[in-house]
């Protein structure tokens, strides 16, 4: 495999030996399989974890980083310039690409320009496969297992690209999912008929209270204002100590963050709350995607 562009790019035991190489770097593995190479990290939008998690990982495994962290700062974002013709320059400069960018489809775009590997590290609200990974990562490492999970999905779920990913990965592990969200904002169809064809387990909810202690997980994804109608309430869908009071022994919550008010800071003090955690395991998935995708072809 050259390119991460969906999680459809994986097999089952594609995931399995990316989780298995994570757990090896996070228990302290130290390899320098990206030396001497340079890897483009082009975010023609707004990142923070995921940005610097892959920049981390790529200097851990020995190699070098170009890029940029604002497309206004590009002849893309600030003089018209294609980014078809972006992406071709770019792929004169480096040995791979890492790329964000808020139209839908971007990445496979750039997959079919660039004649380097390409991982999609977010696609407007398409697909996110690496947030995917470390989200299994996250699942399996705070449960202890990752088949058989109950996970509740709270919030944006039509505009989550987090969300997109990971019910498409919940086929392989017999995930069972409550969707919880406004009418307005839950999963579209296309994406429904999919998990029904996989036999995918799911069910609607109105609010977290419905199902929080049937859960294993709870996985809140931001109220995305940047992509939806402001006047839509989620007064319901905001997560609160009194919720937790029933939760199972092993529940815990994950975000892909930023939060704002649907997941509140007094439940970090919570033993429930795994999210910084999550954010800390995206370096070890990123070293292990990096070693995995680009280490062997690289060298």
């Amino acid at each position: 495999m050259n390119n991460l562009i969906s999680i459809a790019d994986l097999s089952k035991q594609n995931i399995l030996d990316i989780l298995a190489l994570a757990k090896q770097f996070k228990n302290g593995l130290k390899k320098r399989s990206l030396e001497g190479k340079v890897i483009a990290s082009c975010f023609f939008e707004a990142s923070t974890r995921t940005r610097l998690s892959f920049e981390s990982a790529i200097l851990k495994l020995g190699g070098g980083v170009i890029g940029f962290a604002d497309s206004d700062s590009t002849s893309h974002g600030a003089k018209g310039e294609s980014l078809v013709d972006t992406l071709k320059v770019i792929n004169g400069y480096a040995d791979a690409l890492i790329i964000r960018h808020p139209l839908d489809g971007a990445a496979r775009l750039a997959q079919s320009v660039c004649s380097i590997p390409v991982i999609n590290a977010g696609d407007g609200a398409n697909q996110h496969p690496s947030q995917t990974l470390l989200d299994l990562f996250s699942i399996q490492d705070s449960q202890n297992k990752i088949e058989n999970i109950s996970i509740g999905l709270l919030g944006d779920l039509k505009h989550g690209r987090t969300i997109h990913s990971l019910v498409e990965a919940a086929k392989f592990f017999n995930i069972q999912l409550y969707f919880i969200a406004p009418k307005e904002l839950r999963m579209n169809e296309n994406k429904l008929f999919q998990l029904k064809t996989s036999g995918i387990q799911y069910s609607f909810h109105n609010s977290v209270d419905e199902v929080i202690h049937k859960l294993d997980c709870l996985y809140i994804i931001r109220i995305q204002k940047e992509r939806f109608d402001e006047s839509i309430s989620f007064d319901k869908y905001k997560l609160n100590l009194k919720s937790l009071q029933n939760v199972k022994s092993n529940f815990k919550i994950l975000s892909p963050l930023p939060r704002l008010e649907e997941l509140p800071v007094e439940i970090d003090a919570t033993p429930y709350a795994y999210y910084f955690q999550q954010a800390q395991n995206g370096l070890y998935i990123r070293q292990a995607l990096l070693d995995m995708i680009l280490g062997d072809k690289l060298n």
